[in-house]
């Protein structure tokens, strides 16, 4: 297991004055400016498709060695990798392309930063001042085109005013609910040299818990008689997810996962119950629905993770809910709260664990339950079986592994067999979006050299973004790619095949060799095509250095861990 997070200096603590770098006034240009800006805010690494549109900004990071730029392959990758490295640090992971066609492939990450609430700020080189409003080349209203997706969207025109823009960039992205921020960057400001002076390292704002509102739920939950905590989601940290294990621990009240949080504690936790979303175990649907107390905790209950809010209906009837969040606008916008709690996640894990209160069976006979779904049964008529696949990565791999995957079906494998230890061991997107798991891989790569990372993708999810291979062999990441390849768009068979049996259209994939394309990218790779022979390929794989592919051929007639398509297809 991962150590247990510090309690030490971390970006919800106030610096001193002797921890901040000296401010600065002096005549630079407008992208030197903007550079030292991030310099001064720490970051350490920005994702970019270069464009002639901000060529003074390349020219700044040239003489910033503090900075790490990531050269990437398409857009859509460097607004996953920002997005992935704001989730693993807690602090807005930094994008840069260029104007038109830069900015509308950038769109898809920016939209899982807001969906996932992680901080992420992408800034985007710009037509010139003067040519502004004519439809110059590449020209887009970029304040229209982003505002319905991010906490901010802006445009500096004035280059003495970049660090004010940045400063607030920083804060907006990290505060209340974390998210992203577009600002878009004239060309011709960012010639500009002018004087202008540098702003401080911020940290996010300190939101702490209401003793009152503590003092509320204790009397809720002395008095309830099937307590149940969801938890996972926007300002989460390692330091709540321990807290909130112990407190659980000592409860008994079940800890269950929203969709794609499994993270958020360690699965270890004898309460963890398991995760909900697509394909989760039974008996926690009708654990979660026997509640008459719901503590959710960090998450926004999606559409996801209530089943199209049929789970937990917007009025759960017969149901308390107490919803904890940083952001004041999410209580009670959707759902009817019966103690809407506005704290940080560190802030309220703290009082969460001085509660004193009746002790519950529930908490292990829920972790037994998960311990029993999450254990592979054999499938011996499938020639490749990913669920013993997983059971071998267990064995193999150690426990801080990250897992990073995109959108498909693939996916349940490992959502429900993978145990994920402690905070930052999972990426995965709540958005949906297919292409995210190799982008992201090499984010945690590039952030946690010395960790395991893995890649998952489906056939059709890897050829969203598998040109990052290249981005990951140039940066010397260390990465294990798995591409589940079952020839299909599966999810969608799936789905077709439930409402409109045997009538399928567009969802089949005539694949490449996924090994040998791997190898032209400088990569190691083998193709498995048996359950057998998964174990030493993997163990090959973990000898070798740099990025490793396993392309895994499978049949698209095992579509879930538990169905199959012909059982689908069936009249019901």
């Amino acid at each position: 297991m991962p150590p247990l997070p510090s309690r030490e200096k971390n970006d919800h603590d106030y610096f001193s004055d002797k921890d901040q770098p000296h401010a600065m006034t002096a005549s630079r240009t407008g992208g030197r400016i903007l550079v030292d800006q991030l310099v001064a805010q720490g970051c350490e690494r920005v994702f970019t498709v270069p464009g002639e549109s901000f060529l003074a900004v390349l020219d700044a990071l040239h003489d910033t060695p503090a900075i790490q730029t990531v050269t990437c392959r398409q857009e859509g990758g460097v607004t996953f990798m920002a997005c992935a490295d704001g989730a693993l640090t807690g602090r807005p992971g930094i994008a840069f392309v260029t104007r038109g066609p830069g900015a509308t492939n950038a769109a898809i990450g920016v939209h899982v930063a807001m969906q996932d609430s992680q901080p992420t700020i992408l800034f985007i080189g710009d037509v010139d001042r003067g040519t502004r409003d004519r439809e110059a080349f590449q020209e887009i209203d970029f304040a229209a085109m982003f505002t319905p997706i991010v906490k901010w969207a802006a445009r500096i025109d004035d280059a003495a005013r970049i660090p004010e823009y940045v400063a607030r960039a920083y804060a907006t992205a990290m505060n209340g609910r974390p998210g992203p921020v577009v600002l878009a960057l004239p060309e011709d400001m960012l010639l500009d040299q002018v004087e202008a002076t540098d702003r401080r390292r911020l940290s996010p704002a300190i939101q702490g818990c209401d003793p009152d509102a503590l003092a509320q739920l204790g009397d809720l939950l002395a008095t309830a008689e099937r307590p149940l905590a969801i938890v996972g989601g926007a300002d989460w940290s390692g330091v709540a997810g321990q807290d909130i294990a112990a407190w659980a621990d000592r409860t008994g009240v079940p800890l269950v996962a929203a969709f794609r949080r499994q993270d958020a504690v360690p699965n270890d936790c004898p309460a963890y119950a398991g995760n909900l979303g697509y394909g989760p175990n039974p008996k926690l649907l009708q654990r979660v629905r026997e509640a008459d107390l719901l503590l959710v905790i960090g998450a926004r209950l999606g559409e996801a993770t209530t089943d199209g809010y049929t789970l937990i209906a917007p009025d759960h009837p017969g149901q308390r809910l107490v919803h904890v969040h940083p952001d004041p606008e999410e209580l009670g916008r959707t759902y009817r709260t019966d103690l809407a709690i506005c704290a940080g996640m560190a802030s309220f894990a703290e009082g969460l664990a001085e509660l004193d209160g009746p002790s519950h069976p529930a908490g292990a006979e829920a972790h037994a339950d998960y311990l029993a779904w999450s254990t592979p049964a054999a499938r011996p008529d499938i020639a490749l079986d990913l669920g013993p696949c997983v059971t071998a990565m267990r064995d193999a791999l150690p426990a801080d592994t990250i897992i990073c995957n995109g959108a498909g079906n693939y996916s349940g494998w490992w959502h429900r067999y993978w145990p994920y230890a402690a905070q930052g061991t999972q990426l995965a997107p709540t958005a949906g979006a297919m292409g995210y798991g190799l982008p992201a891989a090499i984010a945690a790569s590039l952030r946690h050299p010395d960790r395991t990372v893995v890649a998952l993708a489906g056939d059709g999810d890897f050829l969203m973004n598998g040109q990052e291979l290249a981005t990951a062999v140039q940066h010397g990441c260390a990465i294990l790619v798995l591409v589940v390849d079952n020839r299909s768009y599966g999810t969608i068979r799936m789905h077709q095949e439930r409402e409109f049996p045997g009538r399928t259209v567009a969802t089949t994939l005539a694949s490449p060799d996924f090994a040998a394309l791997a190898r032209a990218f400088g990569c190691w790779a083998e193709t498995v095509e048996r359950t057998e022979d998964f174990a030493p390929a993997l163990g090959r794989a973990m000898e070798q250095g740099g990025v490793r592919l396993l392309h895994l051929v499978t049949d698209v007639e095992a579509i879930t861990p538990a169905a199959t398509l012909s059982a689908i297809r069936k009249p019901r």
